[in-house]
């Protein structure tokens, strides 16, 4: 079955005033949340959609079989060799297995059981293996989290009179700041997300303690509790800091935390599956991210924002942001439907004149472009995702949510999403002048990234209402918490080192690997001579030989300290110039984590390099500008 939903689905119905409606279904209060604005834009919509279209594009969305979506699932989570013809085939995923924490395993057990049950249904010849004998080998270390240690309700338990301030004491004793009942009492300004404990682990850990109700409140934007992330002693990592084979290990790890955090929580999450619908394949509008991308690198090499995104963005904030009512107020319907025609014609070419473009109408055209995707911004297989982060129990889970699947987003999209939430801030930050406050933001940039060609088009009013305000709240969130969801947690760097790591020794014991492996060959060469030689390598004990290829001083060895940071390397090495090599600032260039446990990883200035040459030993460190 395939229901057909059309972008012309009509969302000019207005709330009745005074219409009661089930508050029950969304995060916050919604008396202080003025609704107007929400409804305006979607009118506002409405218009330009009845102006702009010659004929409505249609979207299908496929109804899965049954174990079809599982099947998905399991593909994207790399573990498709788990169930069918490549069954034997499981080496690779028995390691990736053996580093999943318990609510990980058991969301995986889940699908690869509805998988093996649909396939004995259709009486596939394929060998079908048992979950639990998929299961059975990790067995023996069943419960142990990510880094081997103790699960977590144990740990969390015992280390209660822990410090917080993350100095000494066991690695995770941050655990406990969803134990403590008087934490939940305390005001939410100080409230700290916790990037060591898997999220599902503490929600299950929240659940077992029975402590719920952890910082819901009004929606105003004072409300918002001041979520913080812990300093990190072995460097936060950002997305975009991590090598792709290790991204891609992220990504599937991503999913199944996701995924373990909404069967935890008693959410659904579902993956929605678009059909391939023909789209244009040159333009500006109503054209998809990855052919503008493909376009615009032959203009400009190595962009990842669509240039007309750019310029849409740089011609509003070219006037001044503190115009009163920027983004609520629309541009002239029909000059936007006209400058619409222009650009097309003549952006590319250059002979577009900019001066014609009044604010408010370089707003408009901005929406729309985000409207008119022939998929969405935050894409067909995640929206619904995105929107039911509403319904999770409380805001530090929505928000651990929202991070995943920013990290679930492809890259294009992703890239693009953060550059608008850098934009909508940088609007908020000139409320006083332009009255445009995070939640008036929010209300009217929800309808553009949430309302999709009439996603769900049954709808009925009540629900409509319900569903408005929580993706005017997540988009509130989004751009409130932008800092903290572009970052990965620590539990599943973790837990890729642990993978590279068990890889690594699966190498050494299997050289019929090795073609495979050829990857890793470097790493393991140098492992090996570490064993053999812990002594007399070339570098004494407590020192790191950091290379600098691209600075005058190409290489030195350092001393750690306690203090030292990768920071303090950097500039150490910068303070050393000479005359004929250019000189590149502090800003360009970043001391990089290669090898051993990580494929690659770019540090954050604040890294203490002690605690993490304790963390990988074996790494190389290399000082480099980023890779664009």
């Amino acid at each position: 079955r395939s229901g057909q939903y059309t972008m012309n689905h009509d969302h000019s119905k207005k709330i009745p005033d005074g219409a009661s409606f089930d508050r029950s279904g969304s995060q916050d209060s919604l008396d202080e949340l003025s609704m107007e604005d929400y409804w305006k834009e979607l009118e506002n919509i409405h218009e330009t959609r009845g102006n702009n279209h010659e004929e409505g594009v249609a979207l299908v969305v496929k109804e899965p079989d049954e174990g079809e979506l599982e099947e998905e699932w399991l593909k994207e989570a790399g573990l498709s060799n788990l169930f069918g013809e490549s069954s034997g085939d499981s080496q690779e995923s028995m390691v990736f297995l053996s580093t999943l924490t318990r609510t990980q395993r058991a969301a995986v057990e889940k699908r690869v059981e509805t998988v093996t049950q649909t396939l004995r249904k259709k009486n596939k010849h394929h060998q079908i293996p048992d979950v639990r004998d998929i299961f059975r080998l990790q067995n023996d270390s069943k419960g142990k989290v990510c880094d081997g240690s103790e699960p977590s309700t144990v740990r969390t338990s015992e280390n209660k009179n822990e410090t917080h301030d993350g100095t000494k004491g066991p690695k995770f004793n941050l655990g406990t700041d969803e134990q403590k009942s008087p934490l939940e009492v305390m005001p939410p300004s100080d409230t700290d997300i916790n990037l060591e404990i898997p999220f599902a682990e503490q929600a299950a850990n929240l659940k077992d303690s029975s402590v719920g109700n952890m910082c819901k409140g009004g929606g105003g934007d004072t409300l918002l509790p001041n979520f913080r992330l812990p300093k990190d002693k072995t460097g936060t990592t950002k997305i975009g800091d991590l090598a792709p084979q290790d991204m891609k290990k992220v990504y599937s790890l991503a999913l199944i935390e996701l995924t373990a955090l909404y069967d935890i929580l008693g959410t659904e999450f579902k993956q929605q599956k678009a059909v391939k619908i023909k789209t244009k394949d040159s333009g500006l509008f109503g054209v998809p991210l990855s052919i503008l991308l493909e376009q615009d690198q032959k203009k400009v090499p190595g962009t990842k924002i669509p240039l007309i995104f750019q310029k849409l963005i740089a011609q509003i904030e070219e006037t001044t942001l503190e115009t009163e009512g920027l983004l609520r107020i629309p541009g002239v319907a029909t000059r936007v439907k006209t400058l619409c025609q222009e650009l097309e014609a003549k952006f590319y070419e250059g002979t577009f004149n900019w001066e014609n473009v009044k604010q408010h109408d370089a707003a408009s055209l901005l929406k729309l472009f985000i409207r008119e995707l022939p998929q969405p911004l935050l894409t067909v297989e995640y929206l619904k995702a995105f929107q039911d982060v509403q319904n999770l129990p409380t805001r530090k889970q929505q928000l651990q949510a929202l991070n995943l699947l920013v990290i679930l987003l492809p890259e294009a999209n992703r890239d693009t999403l953060k550059v608008l939430l850098e934009f909508l801030q940088r609007v908020i930050d000139h409320r006083d002048k332009n009255k445009m406050t995070l939640k008036n933001v929010a209300m009217v940039m929800a309808p553009n990234l949430f309302t999709f060609h009439g996603f769900g088009s049954k709808t009925i009013e009540q629900s409509e209402f319900v569903m408005a305000a929580g993706t005017a709240n997540v988009m509130r969130f989004m751009i409130q918490y932008q800092k903290l969801l572009w970052t990965i947690p620590k539990f599943i760097v973790n837990q890729v080192r642990k993978q590279n790591t068990e890889r690594q020794k699966k190498e050494k014991k299997d050289k019929a690997m090795k073609k495979l492996l050829k990857k890793m060959a470097y790493d393991r060469e140098k492992h090996e001579k570490q064993e053999k030689t812990p002594n007399d390598t070339d570098v004494p004990q407590g020192v790191i030989r950091v290379q600098a290829p691209h600075l005058s001083k190409v290489s030195m060895a350092i001393q750690l300290t306690e203090e030292l940071k990768a920071g303090d390397i950097v500039a150490r090495f910068l303070s050393q110039k000479s005359g004929n090599v250019q000189t590149l600032n502090k800003e360009e260039v970043f001391l990089y984590e290669i090898g051993g446990n990580i494929g690659e990883r770019c540090l954050d200035d604040d890294t203490y390099m002690k605690d993490l040459y304790q963390l990988n030993p074996n790494a190389e460190w290399v000082i480099k500008p980023k890779q664009s």
